[in-house]
C-alpha cells in the first residue's frame, strides 16, 4: 500500500489496522475509527486505500452502504490489488467482488466449523483460552498446523485446590467459607485472576461448579459464546485435560451448594422493593449499590451497601453505606 501511494504521488495521511478482527462485521476499533475520521468535518483524508476490497468488508450489503455514506462525503475506497476505474462496468465488477468474498467467507467458516469437532475428537485443542489451572501445550505438527493439548499449569491448579478446600474446610482459622466468603479470602491476600483482576462472585461460583476438575473431559462446542448458540446435550465431545479435584470433594461441594441454593433453601430474609437498586452507584469503585442490614434490638436498619466491597472485600473497594431512607427521601 505504501509503495502504491509513492507511485501515485499520495500522501499517507493515517494507517488503521484491526489484527484478528473479522471483516464480515463492521464491529472493529480501527475500522470504526477510520470511517469516523472520513466522516468528520475535519476531512483528513479523501481515499481509503486497502490491499483488497476484502479487507474493508465482506458483506456486500454493509459494504455498500458504507461506501455510499462516504462517497458522499467526498471519500473513495481504492483497491491495490483489484483496480476497478469509476465507471458503470466498474461498480459491477465491484459488486460481484464483494458478493464472492461474502461467499468464500462464508465457505471458510463452514470448513473451520466442521473440522473443529474431528480436531477435538482426537484430543487436540482448539484455540480457546484454556480455563483457570490449565494451559495450552504444542503436542504435534500436522503438515502446516501445530496441534495443541491441554497441560497443568501447577501454581493455578494449587489455586483451584485451595478455593475447594476453602469452601469444604476453611482456612484454619475460621469454618467452611461461603462463595462470597472465599472470593473476598483471595482478594484480601492478593490472588488475582490470570488477566490480573479481581477474583468476583461469578468466576469464583464457576470454578466450584466447573465437573471437568473432576471429570478430566472438557466439553467442546457445549456453549458458544459469539453466537449464543447451544449444542444439544447429546453432540458434546470430550477433550481429555488433567484431573485437578478428586470426586469425593467434588461431590460434597455440589451437595453443599444445592442446600444453601436460595431457590431451594429460603433466605433468612427476604428484602422488598428498593426505590434505587440497579441505579445508585459507588463513588468509589462505580460498582451499584446493594441492599443490605443489621437488626440492633428489636430495630432493623437498612442500608445501600457497595457491592464491590461487598463481594470483593475492601481490597476491591473501602466501601460506602448509607441508610436507605435517607437516600431514598434525597433522590425523591
Amino acid at each position: 500500500c505504501r509503495q502504491y501511494c509513492a507511485a501515485q504521488g499520495w500522501h499517507i495521511v493515517s494507517e488503521y489496522v484491526d489484527a484478528g478482527h473479522s471483516a464480515t462485521t463492521d464491529a472493529r476499533p480501527e475500522f470504526q475509527a477510520m470511517v469516523s475520521a472520513a466522516r468528520s468535518p475535519e476531512h483528513p483524508f479523501d481515499i481509503i486505500l486497502v490491499d483488497s476490497l476484502s479487507r474493508f468488508f465482506r458483506d456486500e450489503t454493509l459494504f455498500e452502504i458504507t461506501r455510499r455514506d462516504l462517497d458522499k462525503k467526498g471519500v473513495r475506497i481504492v483497491s491495490v490489488s483489484q483496480p476497478l476505474g469509476d465507471d458503470e462496468a466498474a461498480d459491477l465488477s465491484r459488486k460481484v467482488i464483494n458478493l464472492f468474498d461474502g461467499y468464500f467467507s462464508a465457505q471458510n467458516s463452514a470448513n473451520v466449523r466442521r473440522t473443529m469437532p474431528q480436531n477435538a475428537i482426537a484430543g487436540f485443542w482448539n484455540g480457546a483460552t484454556p480455563p483457570l489451572g490449565y494451559r495450552v501445550v504444542d503436542a504435534e505438527k500436522r503438515g502446516q498446523k501445530l496441534k495443541k493439548r491441554i497441560a497443568l499449569e501447577p501454581p493455578e491448579a494449587e489455586l483451584v485446590r485451595l478455593i475447594y478446600q476453602l469452601y469444604c474446610e476453611g482456612d484454619g482459622q475460621s469454618g467452611p467459607l461461603g462463595v462470597s466468603g472465599i472470593t473476598r479470602w483471595l482478594n484480601q491476600r492478593g490472588y488475582r485472576t490470570r488477566k490480573g483482576s479481581l477474583f468476583g462472585v461469578g468466576p469464583t461460583h464457576k470454578i466450584l461448579t466447573a465437573r471437568y476438575y473432576m471429570t478430566g473431559k472438557w466439553p467442546h462446542g457445549v456453549d458458544r459464546s459469539n453466537t449464543r448458540l447451544t449444542r444439544p446435550a447429546a453432540e458434546p465431545v470430550y477433550i481429555p485435560v488433567p484431573q485437578i479435584i478428586d470426586e469425593e470433594t467434588f461431590e460434597a461441594v455440589q451437595r453443599t451448594l444445592a442446600e444453601r441454593n436460595p431457590k431451594v433453601t429460603a433466605p433468612r430474609e427476604v428484602n422488598g422493593p428498593s426505590l434505587l437498586i440497579g441505579l445508585a452507584k459507588c463513588g468509589h469503585c462505580g460498582a451499584s449499590m446493594t441492599r443490605t442490614g443489621t437488626t440492633r434490638g428489636k430495630r432493623r436498619y437498612s442500608y445501600y451497601s457497595c457491592a464491590g466491597c461487598h463481594t470483593k472485600g475492601k481490597s476491591a473497594c473501602t466501601g460506602q453505606h448509607i441508610r436507605t431512607e435517607l437516600l431514598d427521601a434525597v433522590v425523591m
